[in-house]
């Protein structure tokens, strides 16, 4: 069995679109690490559980033991909420309640968007501290949900530390003041204690999920254009939050024993696609999954498919190491960061095809990037070398290049 760090286990988290088999990855891995001794757990931080689909056997709401070295758990999110949002939910109800709104229709709508999946997510803190497991795996939320949570705790810790002092010293002096001239509800001390232990439990599970020594994103993707399109998205804002992914996991590649016929039509369109993902997430290893001829359900196929991805390779090693993208800003411009060692700088083009993808050119290589908001509405200024990494940078309409 591979070393793993005592003081942390290993994470690893498995997103993409809906449907592309995030579950069944995240299953077949978490077999593989089992069978090679790692003590580990899989959860689902999906409302839309499917692991026990997938083992083919009932999982709970805490740890369920599945098979030596492994445990699952579809997570309790009513428990969860209870667990890290229950005083500010009763503060809110209360509040929502006083305004008229129907009591029942007042508790349910203060829970706020996300909330649910966000403390689902702290779960894996708690798992990482009871040291109880060397292997971490989580099926995430699709994309677009899993990346609005993974951004939170870095809003949290803004928030914690500018805004919150400032507030809870306001509603000490004034609540003496309020309680004589109106009956509104206040929040009281419990719910600042809440709310900032809330934060805290955020900021030390950004700090545990952007640490690329032990955690690490991997993308599952079908060779599908939509499907490609969303997780350039999904890699861009995962390393512009701040995490590492260090795979592309490419399910459902039609075999080329099945290509003939009505398959080779379908053969040749994710040829083509598998051309873009290689293009899209250089210099990410990308594991090929076949299509299988039956339901990836159950031990035996787990297995099939975890050997099809990883073959003899240990699935808990970091694949990639290093950060491929940067996002760093300076006064009003914003610089992208990309590894090109060993390129020919002198021919570079660089063309915005929409209003959020980036194309780099260099010779024959190509390189498609789908830019974060924040870059999207912005012109592309100049772009440099620094040692091996390419700075492209994004200003105003109206700003000049920087060379």
């Amino acid at each position: 069995m591979g070393e793993v760090d005592e003081r942390r286990a290993r994470i690893i988290l498995y997103t993409g679109k809906g449907g592309v088999g995030k579950t069944s990855v995240s299953a077949a891995t978490a077999v593989r690490c089992a069978e090679l001794g790692y003590r580990t757990i899989v959860l689902s931080t999906d409302a839309a559980h499917s692991l026990a689909d997938s083992f083919d056997r009932p999982i709970g709401p805490e740890p369920t033991e599945i098979a030596p070295n492994l445990w699952g758990q579809e997570i309790d999110l009513l428990y969860q909420m209870e667990k890290y949002w229950g005083k500010v939910q009763e503060y809110l109800a209360a509040l929502l309640a006083w305004r008229g709104m129907d009591e029942l229709i007042a508790e349910e709508i203060s829970v706020l968007p996300g909330m649910e999946e966000l403390a689902s997510l702290m779960q894996i803190t708690y798992l990482n501290d009871t040291g109880e497991y060397d292997v971490i795996i989580v099926d995430c939320a699709p994309t677009g949900a899993t990346l609005q949570l993974l951004a939170f705790p870095e809003m949290a810790r803004w928030y914690l530390e500018k805004i919150f002092p400032i507030e809870r010293k306001a509603m000490q002096v004034a609540r003496p003041v309020l309680k004589a001239v109106t009956d509104v509800p206040l929040p009281d001390d419990a719910v600042f204690d809440a709310v900032a232990e809330l934060l805290r439990q955020l900021d030390r599970m950004h700090q545990l999920l952007s640490d690329p020594a032990h955690a690490t994103a991997r993308i599952v993707v079908n060779p599908e254009k939509m499907v490609i399109k969303e997780a350039q998205r999904a890699f861009t804002y995962l390393s512009l939050y701040g995490y590492v992914t260090d795979a592309i996991i490419c399910n459902r590649m039609i075999p080329g024993q099945a290509a003939h016929g009505y398959f080779a039509a379908w053969k040749e369109i994710q040829e083509r696609h598998h051309q873009v993902i290689e293009e899209a997430f250089s210099p990410l290893p990308i594991f090929d999954v076949p299509l299988f001829d039956q339901e990836v359900v159950g031990w035996e196929m787990l297995h099939k498919m975890a050997l099809a991805i990883f073959g003899e390779q240990d699935p808990t090693q970091v694949f990639h190491k290093g950060r491929t993208q940067r996002i760093t800003k300076r006064g009003d411009r914003y610089h992208l960061s990309l590894p090109l060692p060993l390129a020919d700088r002198s021919r570079i083009q660089l063309t915005k095809t929409s209003h959020d993808e980036l194309v780099i050119r260099i010779g024959n290589w190509k390189r498609n990037l789908m830019l974060p908001r924040v870059l999207a509405g912005l012109e592309v200024a100049g772009a440099r070398y620094e040692g091996d990494r390419l700075i492209i940078t994004f200003a105003p309409e109206d700003g000049q290049s920087s060379g």
